[in-house]
């Protein structure tokens, strides 16, 4: 039987427990560090999948997230901050866990190895054509990640694998495959993490891609946030005033027309009449401020 790269121990780790703190630290690091730079090879594949998942999303879809164990969660983490950060509706972007929120609270294995479980989740979100389904799985094997796999090919779903054990089966069967080549664990088959590490790096870098393709970050800044909180407001009121050119007094004024949507207070405080004004230009922009403003600076008066 062959035995997944990730499972093998990683020989810096001999001796590891006889190591200064300091030592063991170090070494923990640098194997961190390698499993990162593991990225890089897969940047043409990371770029391919986030115009998969803008094209879901633009074209009212979902962008779908599935894993079980170390993996699940870091699907499950990049999912979670999509509303947040590009003003993406949590419903666009669902997330099957093995085990279910239950499973949250405490992680178990037979969770992983349940094919039924799988099935019942992909029934309850009824997939289908221009849909996209990410599946993370450090060995590329585990059963309820290839189930919906499975699930995702069979319902015209185009499917995005990231793992980090080539030629797995969750590659070969993905429509974009994402090896992440990051190799044996200091602490072996704990693909928390090397893997888990490049794994997020990644899906960091597919949401980013495609709030950048949709039109949700401009000049570095997440405009598309609506601004619910203390925190989240005073980061709008500076976004709104660099942005504009305006001050914050106006800033903070645009954004209460608006009732803290960014973009559209954007543009009210670079000179649009009012908030319908505001919005009509977004909406001949599709939705993307740096043509919205090129229209209202090109505006007569």
């Amino acid at each position: 039987m062959t035995i997944a790269s990730t499972e093998i121990r990683h020989p810096a780790a001999q001796g590891l427990q006889t190591l200064p703190p300091e030592r063991a630290a170090a070494l923990l690091a640098e194997a961190q560090v390698f499993a990162a730079a593991r990225v890089q090879a897969a940047i043409p594949a990371i770029t391919a999948a986030a115009e998969v998942a803008a094209r879901a999303i633009e074209g009212g879809h979902r962008l779908v997230y599935a894993g079980a164990g170390s993996s699940g969660l870091m699907a499950l983490a990049d999912a979670l901050e999509l509303p947040g950060t590009f003003g993406i509706p949590a419903d666009r972007a669902p997330v099957l866990f093995a085990g279910g929120a239950a499973a949250l609270l405490s992680l178990t294995g037979a969770a992983e190895d349940d094919p039924a479980g799988a099935a019942s989740d992909l029934a309850a979100i009824d997939l289908g054509p221009g849909d996209a389904v990410i599946c993370v799985s450090a060995s590329g094997g585990v059963p309820y990640t290839l189930a919906i796999a499975e699930g995702a090919r069979a319902a015209g779903a185009t499917l995005i694998g990231i793992a980090n054990v080539a030629d797995s089966a969750l590659l070969r069967a993905a429509d974009i495959a994402i090896l992440l080549e990051t190799g044996p664990e200091m602490v072996a088959g704990s693909t928390r993490l090397g893997a888990g590490t490049a794994a997020k790096i990644a899906l960091n870098m597919i949401s980013t891609l495609t709030g950048l393709r949709l039109g949700h970050v401009y000049e570095g800044h997440m405009v598309n946030l609506v601004a619910d909180n203390v925190k989240l407001r005073d980061r709008a009121a500076r976004m709104v005033a660099e942005l504009s050119g305006s001050d914050l007094g106006a800033a903070g004024g645009a954004l209460g027309e608006t009732d803290g949507a960014v973009k559209p207070a954007i543009l009210i405080a670079a000179g649009a009449e009012d908030r319908g004004a505001a919005e009509a230009l977004l909406a001949a922009a599709g939705g993307r401020l740096d043509p919205a403003l090129r229209a209202l600076r090109a505006e007569p008066g």
